[in-house]
């Protein structure tokens, strides 16, 4: 059931206040993805690799048995193409 929104109704006021706390959040979440570049950037000045680390932070996301059959499925494919 869609609520009426007709100016000056309480589902409009809802709505609103509902949209501002999605922007808000849209704001909070552009900071910390700044952060995290920021984090990056420092790992690479310090000789690290960020292409590695984000790799690295992917996989410690996943589940083991996850990750697991991921790297054998790797594995199967490198050692099919020589690459092993």
């Amino acid at each position: 059931m869609e609520r009426h929104l007709a100016e000056g109704s309480i589902a409009a006021d809802e709505l609103r206040l509902l949209i501002e706390r999605i922007e808000r959040l849209e704001e909070e979440k552009k900071a910390m993805q700044d952060d995290i570049k920021d984090v990056y950037a420092e790992a690479k000045a310090r000789g690290y690799d960020p292409k590695t680390m984000r790799t690295v932070v992917r996989l410690r996301k996943m589940e083991k048995h996850v990750r697991e059959e991921s790297e054998a499925l790797l594995d199967t494919y490198k050692a099919a193409l020589g690459l092993a």
